[in-house]
């Protein structure tokens, strides 16, 4: 497992606008679907990543907490399917379906979005305020494979926390870490 480490992108930037396919659905999701929302999450995650493997119950778990809050989620997968056959968009639907995800799960054939937002690995999390600027981006927790710490999402929940009660997001932020992402070949 070699570890990479998001690139940590500038703290107010705003959120790359984007249209991807619902894995689940197949219906064109969008920031704008979550137009009014205090917050919204954008994540990177993947199916074979060991990394994504470790927290993806969690994920699962903070998509239920927030369901009835004013925070939007869209999961996007990004990898190159032809090489990661695992990372297709069949795949990640049955991976939702499997982890009962109650957000969306968006597949980035072009690898775009992934651009724009300057993911570099899987997980690679983004919150966004009302304003849709950055205020947070970094790890979900302490927790990694095989370090006994427990799987809690705590930096990502006080970021969410934070930005729902109308208060301020901590500069002090760590990077997320994890499998990077699978560009395609030439690109």
């Amino acid at each position: 497992m070699a570890l990479t480490e998001s690139t940590m992108t500038e703290l107010g930037a705003p959120l790359p606008d984007f249209s991807l396919p619902d894995v689940v659905t197949g219906h064109m999701v969008s920031p704008a679907d979550h137009a009014g929302r205090k917050a919204l999450l954008v994540m990177f995650i993947c199916r074979h990543c060991p990394y994504v493997k470790h927290v993806e119950q969690e994920l699962a778990r903070l998509g239920r907490d927030y369901a009835n809050q004013s925070l939007g989620i869209i999961a996007i997968a990004s990898n190159d399917a032809a090489s990661y056959p695992e990372d297709a968009p069949d795949s990640l639907k049955e991976q939702a379906l499997q982890l009962g995800f109650v957000f969306p799960y968006c597949y980035d054939e072009s690898q775009e979005v992934a651009r724009a937002f300057q993911a570099a690995c899987t997980p690679d999390f983004f919150l966004f305020d009302s304003e849709r600027k950055l205020v947070y981006r970094g790890q979900l927790d302490d927790s990694r494979p095989g370090n006994g710490k427990p799987v809690t999402g705590r930096d990502l929940r006080a970021a969410i926390d934070a930005v729902l009660q109308g208060g301020t997001v901590s500069p002090d932020q760590k990077p997320s870490a994890g499998c990077n992402i699978k560009w395609k070949a030439g690109r």
